[in-house]
């Protein structure tokens, strides 16, 4: 049994972490400021005796009792509408955070792992984006906040490995859908499922011809695990090669919500990225891991949360 720290466990991914954490026999310490996490993704766990829960800010030095064997960073916003509405927290989460982490990890002797993103690829002129690629960003564009955010945590993470010896893992995560996600994140599958249960049309930016790859969330925590416990210190993809066009996944949900829903379209945001797709050949090869769940049951598990978070 090891004693953890989720930083970030009132959030989306965080939550699940947690939960897969407590599964596997572990003491899980999760803290959050909830700026964008929800303290009812953890409310199943108030009496569970190897949870708890401490209400900070990482931005701030890590002042928790006791001594970590694993650290996890998946404390930032994560959605374009979440970021760009907070632009300095999310700067602010990267490299503050990330380094008050990092020094947490270097005092306890604890194995780090950052949750990066594939937005460190930008708006990728490689196809699918292999974990060799530098990427193609904008850094003063409004998505900036997120994606320099994340490439910093990167380079502050190996720094700490390089200089001052630290365990670190990086995980750089593609799209990730599933129950406890916000209906009005912005993300495309919870705009898309809570507007096709609701009869809405469904709202299109751009042509609908630029792609995403969908992984469903317990695939995604599986991965992070099975990256925190191997010896990979490169930066490793984790996502599901299951690639559809925003087009093609409004048909698809308004099709399982049967609700007939039209497309509306709107201006495509600035930096929008085009296409993306993992290249997931490191995680396969190194971690043994591969995406388990076919999206359409991930998918009818997700509308059915939000037919519930709806009172549908």
């Amino acid at each position: 049994m090891a004693r953890v720290l989720v930083a970030g466990a009132a959030g989306f991914i965080g939550s699940h972490l947690t939960d897969r954490l407590l599964a596997d026999g572990h003491e899980v310490v999760g803290i959050d400021n909830f700026i964008t996490g929800n303290p009812r993704n953890l409310s199943h766990l108030h009496s569970n005796p190897r949870f708890t829960f401490v209400e900070a800010d990482v931005i701030r030095p890590i002042v928790v009792d006791g001594t970590f064997d694993r650290i996890y960073c998946l404390a930032s916003p994560a959605s374009p509408i979440d970021y760009l509405k907070r632009p300095f927290e999310t700067l602010y989460a990267g490299s503050d955070g990330t380094r008050n982490l990092l020094d947490r990890a270097l005092a306890d002797g604890a194995r780090f792992l950052l949750t990066s993103t594939s937005e460190v690829y930008g708006d990728p002129q490689v196809h699918p984006q292999p974990e060799s690629y530098w990427g193609n960003v904008n850094p003063n564009g409004p998505r900036s906040v997120y994606d320099e955010a994340k490439r910093y945590a990167e380079a502050i993470t190996m720094a700490y490995h390089r200089y001052k010896g630290v365990e670190v893992r990086i995980a750089r995560i593609f799209n990730t859908f599933g129950p406890r996600m916000r209906h009005d994140d912005g993300r495309v599958v919870p705009a898309f499922s809570c507007q096709a249960l609701r009869g809405e049309p469904l709202t299109v930016f751009g042509d609908g011809s630029q792609t995403r790859s969908y992984c469903y969330v317990s695939d995604l925590v599986d991965g992070l695990v099975r990256l925190m416990e191997s010896d990979l210190r490169e930066p490793c993809n984790l996502g599901n090669p299951y690639e559809l066009t925003v087009r093609e996944l409004a048909t698809v949900i308004a099709d399982a919500a049967g609700s007939g829903s039209t497309v509306v379209y709107k201006p495509l945001p600035e930096d929008d990225p085009k296409i993306r797709r993992p290249d997931t050949t490191r995680a396969r090869t190194v971690l043994g891991w591969e995406p388990q769940v076919p999206f359409a049951d991930g998918l009818r598990v997700t509308m059915d949360y939000f037919r519930q978070t709806l009172g549908l």
